[in-house]
């Protein structure tokens, strides 16, 4: 049911109440404010966003009565007070008396521009209300189709998840080699190998040979970071197994699967006999170089992760049973560097709720962050993968502090790679393998395993931190 355009928020309580003696179905509950960003009765967005969370709205939305700009502002207010999703459905503008006509001014490439900023700042739903044509919803589609919306939704909590009788999970120790080092709280080790831009496996096997000879645990296989195209993460890590005999942990992005095909991807995987999987949400189309390739996104790594948790318990999204369960050590992405650290921890509380075994960190570069860190998330009790990235060059400790997302580079880290890259470029690698050392000899004691990246794909300088 959708209930909108109410300017009493008392009478849309009573709307509400009236669906709810009906129908159990969900409700859309939507107000509509003036130019002042208030209620015709002087209900700010926050007030009434609590209280119909509070009546037990399904969704809390504004539409109507003003144009993007307002229900921008509106909708930056009512994400603050509410994990609630919010829609967003302006009208096209105000209207301009053109004859004896009134027509809506706002142009689709501006309602666009504008529904993409709402989704950026939190919003669930965005459509168009008053002056809205059909052009203006392709185009709104368009605009929204890569984008990453800031809430994600609240899923399912591991307490509420009934596996079938007589169905449980294999315990993580039986289920790799990698999970029993987890389940008996001994360091693992890893290194992430990024697959080849092409058709050709032969070097990416070369790199994981060498691992293993150095007695890596396993090698990480990354899905298409950066918004990259690569060899496929899932098939890369069937041939590395197959090829080369050492585990790997396979990244699984949401960005380019449907929930159909995310469930055959991992259903495929497990009968190919991968075991360790880690589950991102994916970086935004944007950001690579094919910027207008359409983002799915149909769950996040936290709805995903539930619907791992869930195949691992022999029951299929639906609840339906599958008959044997996969066996995946369910692993889950977390920023200690995150700008909203409150926000991070709460998605990584969802995503421990949701199933996750383990979780590995973004590249750590300052130890006094991850320490602060790990005693905010001792209370989840899974064990925490800390990330290290060896620096190459005082170019590549700018590119990390100021193009990836999600990476925290100190100024002391780039004033000793600063300082270092004056003795040229083997100097300024010494140096970055120094402080990739000292990270790793600081938070072994700390963490329950280590990722270091191989960066360019060289492995040597990765083996060189373990040293």
């Amino acid at each position: 049911f959708i209930l909108e355009t109410f300017s009493d928020v008392d009478e849309l309580h009573e709307g509400l109440r009236a669906v709810r003696s009906l129908s159990d179905l969900p409700v859309i509950a939507q107000m509509t404010i003036g130019d002042d960003g208030l209620t015709h009765y002087g209900t700010a967005p926050e007030i009434f966003t609590k209280q119909l969370a509070e009546w037990g709205a399904d969704v809390i939305g504004v539409n109507c009565s003003v144009g993007p700009a307002g229900v921008l502002e509106a909708v930056e207010k009512m994400v603050k007070v509410t994990d609630r999703p919010i829609s967003a459905v302006p009208n096209a503008g105000l209207p301009k008396d053109v004859g004896d006509r009134k027509i809506y001014l706002a142009s689709p490439e501006y309602m666009a521009s504008y529904a993409r900023r709402m989704i950026e700042a939190g919003a669930r739903i965005v459509g168009g209300c008053c002056g809205t044509t059909p052009e203006h919803i392709k185009k709104i589609r368009d605009y929204v189709a890569s984008v990453v919306p800031r809430h994600q939704p609240v899923v399912v909590s591991r307490e509420v998840v009934a596996a079938p009788a007589g169905v449980a999970a294999v315990p993580l120790a039986q289920r790799s080699r990698f999970g029993t080092k987890l389940a008996r709280r001994e360091l693992v080790t890893s290194v992430e190998i990024v697959p080849p831009k092409g058709v050709d496996p032969a070097p990416m096997f070369a790199q994981c040979r060498a691992l293993k000879a150095a007695g890596v645990d396993a090698v990480n296989v990354p899905d298409g970071p950066r918004a990259q195209s690569r060899m496929g993460a899932l098939l890369s890590s069937v041939i590395i197994e197959r090829e080369v005999g050492i585990e790997t942990v396979t990244h699984y992005s949401c960005r380019d699967r449907n929930l159909l095909g995310m469930l055959s991807d991992v259903l495929g995987a497990s009968a190919a006999g991968l075991r360790n999987i880690l589950i991102i949400t994916g970086d935004p189309p944007k950001m690579g170089p094919y910027p207008d390739a359409t983002a799915v996104f149909d769950i996040d790594a936290i709805g995903l992760t539930n619907l791992v948790y869930r195949l691992n318990h022999g029951l299929d999204p639906g609840g339906n049973p599958i008959g044997k369960p996969t066996q995946f050590a369910i692993g889950v992405g977390v920023n200690p560097a995150a700008t909203d650290l409150d926000r991070e921890l709460s998605r990584f509380a969802w995503k421990v709720d949701a199933g996750a075994d383990f979780a590995v960190t973004q590249p750590v570069f300052d130890i006094a962050q991850l320490e602060s860190f790990l005693k905010r998330v001792e209370q989840f009790h899974i064990p925490i993968v800390a990330g290290i990235w060896p620096l190459l060059s005082l170019r590549n400790a700018e590119f990390l502090a100021n193009e990836v997302p999600g990476v925290s580079v100190p100024d002391t880290v780039l004033a000793r790679m600063r300082k270092a890259s004056d003795g040229g470029k083997d100097s300024a690698l010494a140096e970055g393998v120094k402080i990739a050392r000292e990270m790793f000899a600081l938070v072994k004691r700390d963490v329950q395993g280590i990722q270091v990246s191989a960066p360019f794909g060289k492995v040597e300088v990765a083996l060189e931190v373990f040293k």
